[in-house]
């Protein structure tokens, strides 16, 4: 096992969604591809998994709000950011520079940084997806440098991609670092 200290860190920004349960099997998988793992949830996401189970599994306590000014951050700073589940709410504000929430407000401020960022929308292909807004939203964000893994065709209905793939998608940001 990687020296935590010389592991890279990676924040996974959870979207409410029922695949954000898939996060107890996904994050021992980075981990074990040599990423220290930090859980950010959207507000809604709260409801979606269990943050004991999450900070079990990742070792550091899972944000959902703001810190109160003057308090030390509680997570070490990121390297990189894997969005997962992405919900086509915070696709679509994230775009717009919408930073109404932590996730969001991280997500805007690591984008302007160009912080190697990889966004994995669940979002059904012949619903939502077909929303104008979203495809413009997609398109916008990988201007700003964010890399998209958006492939419902091959992982229907609702771009339900497997572990090794996930891993594999975050394994390229490190070229970016």
């Amino acid at each position: 096992m990687v020296n935590e200290e010389q592991q890279h860190v990676l924040y996974i920004i959870a979207c409410a969604a029922g695949a954000a349960v898939q996060l107890y099997d996904h994050i021992p998988l980075l981990q074990a591809d040599g990423w220290q793992v930090c859980v950010i949830l959207t507000p809604s996401a709260t409801g979606f998994v269990e943050n004991e189970r999450l900070t079990q599994l990742t070792g550091h306590p899972v944000r959902s709000s703001y810190k109160r000014p003057g308090d030390p951050d509680v997570l070490p700073p990121a390297d990189a950011l894997l969005v997962f589940p992405a919900t086509f709410n915070t696709i679509n504000k994230w775009a717009l520079g919408i930073s109404d929430n932590l996730a969001l407000g991280l997500l805007c401020e690591f984008t302007g940084m160009k912080v190697p960022i990889l966004a994995v929308p669940v979002v059904r292909k012949g619903k939502l997806a077909e929303h104008p807004a979203f495809g413009r939203s997609l398109k916008l964000l990988e201007e700003y440098g964010v890399h998209i893994f958006y492939h419902p065709e091959l992982y229907p209905p609702r771009n339900e991609v497997p572990g090794g793939m996930l891993v594999s998608e975050v394994r390229k940001l490190k070229g970016d670092m």
